[in-house]
């Protein structure tokens, strides 16, 4: 979702299960589009592993399970509650693929994330932040569209432009109001927890989201994201100085959240790029590097057009979307539909409802509204639709059938009740005799 760094082992490289073609790992656009049209790319993702690489995640939840980072799901049984994991095993194969399917580097890797997660309380972070920090946060960094590629896989925007010093500096001015009591002391800077908060809503929201839609594999939840990073009318002294701050959030956020970017395209690049990008590459891995695609302006449409639909491309870059940088997500309809509880009236001047800004999680049937206003808490569960539709339509064939069952036992010939007492008498005792031979 975001830039990157170097990865949690500098030695890391990519599984050849999921190597790219020659061409496509110097950075040919045209051939990563065939490699993404096909289903090469779901090789080492959840129902598209070797024999080996499941033997490999059945290892890798062991060892997390003795070293107490990892508990199995639980099934319900005579005086045992049903409880499920506390990590789906699309999460462990992040980090498997992240260090190439060896057990003890992806332990290494999630066991520094767990600490780390629980030294920082990323998820009271997540469930506390204040809204207004949180919104200040994501028109700050990589905003989600509302939309998808070919593949399900969520489309995110990033104009760098807008991170001058003019903007970080009332951007940093916001921080101490939004952060949460619980965090007040953390050594981590306050604009960095916010820019967690948003990776979480990446984890919790928008990939939960995008695995319950339309979409040409459905086996395999997605968890990953496509960035269209706008480096247009940005100058080499802007670049300079956002250098270390994208170098610090990259550090923090490719050791903690690996294997979330599936591809960054970037676009309007200066004359003085490749300046730039002599810097920049350092801090990624060879792996992230072949994911990332420097398109001139020719190329851009083409290239964008051959991973999304036009009308998941914003109209400044060649598509039809109507967004703007700074908006709230502009959803498809499958989207739509799932979410429209959780919309909100248009704000002055538009015409578009917005989804409810700040922390949420999609839970499939529910999402749950979280963050902080005013100091207080924001809590609601919200019913997904199509699962309110799945609960009134059975309650409409529970009815359905009692009511049939009247009507059949009001038409029936003959009762139990119609019977002579003595015959009732009767057949009663007959079943409990079968009940019990039966028992």
């Amino acid at each position: 979702m975001f830039w990157r760094t170097k990865s949690h082992d500098s030695h890391a490289s990519e599984d050849p299960a999921l190597a790219r073609t020659t061409s496509a790992s110097k950075n040919d656009a045209a051939a990563s589009a065939d490699q993404a049209s096909g289903t090469a790319w779901l090789a080492g993702h959840l129902n598209h592993l070797t024999p080996e690489q499941e033997e490999k995640l059945s290892e890798f939840k062991r060892v997390c399970s003795e070293r107490g980072y990892y508990t199995a799901a639980t099934e319900q049984s005579e005086g045992v509650e049903a409880k499920e994991p506390s990590h789906d095993d699309a999460t462990m194969l992040r980090f498997l693929r992240a260090r190439r399917f060896d057990v003890e580097g992806a332990w290494g890797q999630f066991k520094d994330t767990e600490d780390w997660r629980k030294d920082n309380s990323i998820k009271e972070l997540y469930e506390n932040i204040g809204v207004d920090s949180y919104e200040a946060a994501r028109r700050m960094y990589p905003q989600w569209t509302g939309r998808r590629d070919r593949r399900g896989i969520p489309v995110y925007v990033f104009e760098i432009r807008h991170l001058n010093n003019k903007e970080m500096a009332a951007y940093n001015n916001t921080m101490s109001t939004g952060t949460p009591e619980t965090h007040k002391s953390s050594t981590i800077p306050a604009r960095l927890l916010n820019l967690f908060a948003l990776y979480e809503n990446l984890l919790n929201f928008v990939m939960p989201l995008c695995s319950s839609l339309p979409r040409p594999n459905p086996e395999t939840p997605i968890v990953t994201s496509t960035n269209i990073v706008d480096v247009s009318g940005v100058g080499l002294k802007q670049f300079w100085n956002l250098k270390s701050h994208m170098q610090d959030a990259s550090v923090l956020a490719t050791a903690h959240y690996p294997e979330t970017l599936d591809r960054i395209f970037i676009i309007g690049a200066p004359a003085f790029f490749p300046t730039v990008w002599g810097w920049i590459k350092r801090w990624f891995d060879p792996v992230t590097t072949s994911k990332i695609f420097i398109l001139s302006a020719a190329e851009v449409k083409p290239t964008l057009t051959s991973f999304m639909e036009p009308s998941s491309i914003p109209k400044q870059y060649g598509g039809e979307l109507e967004w703007q940088w700074g908006e709230m997500p502009n959803l498809d309809e499958p989207a739509h539909e799932l979410l429209k509880d959780l919309e909100q009236e248009p704000i002055e001047g538009k015409t578009r409802k917005e989804l409810l800004k700040g922390p949420v999680l999609f839970k499939g049937d529910t999402v749950e509204v979280l963050g902080t206003e005013d100091g207080k808490e924001r809590r609601q569960t919200i019913l997904v639709p199509q699962h309110r539709q799945n609960s009134e339509s059975e309650t409409e064939k529970e009815s359905t059938e009692t009511a049939n069952g009247e009507a059949e036992a009001n038409s029936a010939p003959v009762t139990e009740a119609d019977k002579p007492i003595e015959n009732v008498a009767v057949s009663v005792s007959e079943e409990a005799q079968t009940t019990s031979v039966a028992a």
